[in-house]
């Protein structure tokens, strides 16, 4: 399956809905067509889904990234922010952070997290067990 394939429920492969937030796996080889790729999943999903309040979108997996990509995570973010929703990046490395910097990508209305549980604090937003325990505030 290619990195934004439409599953067989034609939800795109990387994309997860959980409650009221979106998670969006970027995969370490992000091209020009994937990003592309992705950046029209994440809106044709959030114009589909109703009352997402937060966009999630892990880097972790990416140790470099062009102007290309950078441009489009940041296009992401505006239209998840159009839909009403936060964007939150997750994992993005110092090397990351700095390429971003260096190419003039303006990340100022973009929260970022070090790790999932960070990220959720950051949107208000928990995961909760059936029977009501999960992690503290």
């Amino acid at each position: 399956m290619a990195p934004f394939e439409t599953a067989p429920d034609h939800s795109p492969a990387p994309l997860m809905k959980l409650g009221h937030c979106l998670f969006v796996l970027v995969p370490g080889n992000l091209r020009d067509a994937a990003a592309r790729e992705l950046h029209d999943a994440v809106a044709a999903r959030l114009a589909k889904e109703q009352g997402i309040r937060g966009l999630v979108i892990d880097v972790s997996a990416l140790s470099i990234v062009d102007s290309y990509a950078a441009r489009v995570l940041d296009e992401t973010a505006h239209v998840a922010r159009s839909f009403g929703s936060k964007t939150v990046l997750v994992g993005l490395h110092p090397e990351v952070a700095v390429t971003l910097v260096e190419l003039g990508i303006d990340l100022t209305g973009l929260e970022t997290a070090l790790n999932l549980e960070r990220a959720l604090a950051k949107l208000k937003l928990r995961i909760v067990s059936e029977d009501g325990d999960g992690p503290g505030p």
